[in-house]
């Protein structure tokens, strides 16, 4: 059976590239800083960091209105501040307190936004994918073009939750997006160890429109989910998205703590941050003309404004109060 190609000659304009990278840089920035904090000990919990991966979620999502619902994962930073969330918000919720996306209730692994359609990151590897599939079957019903994105890495692939989405999916033609983030490990684990064959392959079996691209071009990501998410919003069907990249930071921030020997070596690292979608989108603009070195300085002085702002914030905002256990925990039990 043929599949629709996904390929297409969308190109975004330079006004649109640079609002793309300048939401790379908050992405990279903000998550720069939680790590700094996770290491001075300052968070109440871990952090998963998704530096070097930022130009899927922002490309992706840059096709997406508030209407539009993303489910995440564990590693959902990127794709909270790609889908309009607030530095603010998402700082002041790893920071445990209660001005935070979820009230300081949730932290890293739970950041959410309901206001705009970021249905919650994940502590359950997988768990985003059949929720963004209910979603996507809300928006089939509501009828009004709306559609889902579940973002997962190839760890989360061989969950049985992504083959029961996927063939659901075709048959009832969803609303729906599967992006893999193919950074190469599950957790502490080369990807080549846990995953047998190719992941996209899995998604062909189906009959559902595929591409393997390389998800460090922004550009490449974002052309390809123009014509997926079109066709979800025409009523044509699910498509997968399988984008190559990597994580420059650990599995999470702590590992260094209690791992025994290294998992992957500094050269593969050094390697990679030649292929960081950062510089490399700069790079691209600054050969366009649509920017200058004496304009990436502002875009990033802007953006380390804001984060110092959002941090402030966060410093000055009060962690939840003991009441909302009898809200949140031990609902009508009060003694």
């Amino acid at each position: 059976m043929s599949q629709p190609d996904l390929h297409h000659n969308f190109t975004p304009g330079p006004e649109r590239l640079k609002a793309m990278l300048e939401r790379m840089l908050l992405i990279r920035r903000t998550e720069e800083q939680l790590g700094a904090d996770s290491r001075s000990g300052e968070l109440p919990g871990n952090v998963h960091l998704c530096a070097g991966q930022e130009a899927i979620a922002v490309a992706v999502c840059d096709h997406l209105s508030d209407d539009d619902y993303v489910g995440s994962t564990h590693r959902g930073h990127g794709h909270f501040l790609a889908k309009g969330g607030s530095a603010k918000s998402l700082i002041a919720e790893v920071h445990g307190k209660s001005s935070g996306a979820c009230g300081g209730l949730g932290g890293s692994m739970h950041v959410t936004d309901l206001s705009k359609g970021m249905i919650g990151a994940n502590g359950i590897v997988g768990g985003g994918i059949g929720l963004a599939a209910g979603a996507a079957l809300s928006a089939q019903v509501a009828g009004q073009g709306q559609v889902a994105v579940a973002f997962f890495g190839d760890g989360a692939s061989s969950q049985g939750i992504l083959s029961e989405v996927m063939n659901i999916a075709v048959l009832w033609k969803l609303p729906l997006l599967l992006v893999c983030e193919y950074n190469g490990y599950s957790e502490f684990s080369a990807s080549a160890t846990v995953n047998a064959g190719e992941i996209a392959d899995r998604a062909r079996a189906f009959g559902m429109p595929t591409e393997v691209i390389d998800g460090n071009d922004l550009e490449a990501v974002w052309a390809v989910a123009a014509v997926a998410i079109d066709r979800a919003r025409k009523g044509e069907g699910p498509s997968f998205i399988e984008a190559k990249t990597y994580r420059l930071r650990g599995h999470l921030e702590a590992e260094d703590g209690f791992l025994q020997a290294p998992y992957r070596s500094e050269d593969e690292i050094d390697q990679w941050r030649t292929r960081d979608p950062i510089p490399r989108l700069a790079q691209r603009l600054v050969e366009l003309s649509a920017l200058t070195a004496t304009d990436i300085e502002a875009l990033e002085a802007n953006v380390a404004a804001e984060v110092k702002d959002a941090l402030q914030f966060a410093h000055e905002s009060e962690p939840p109060g003991m009441e909302r256990v009898l809200s949140s925990v031990f609902v009508d039990q009060r003694p």
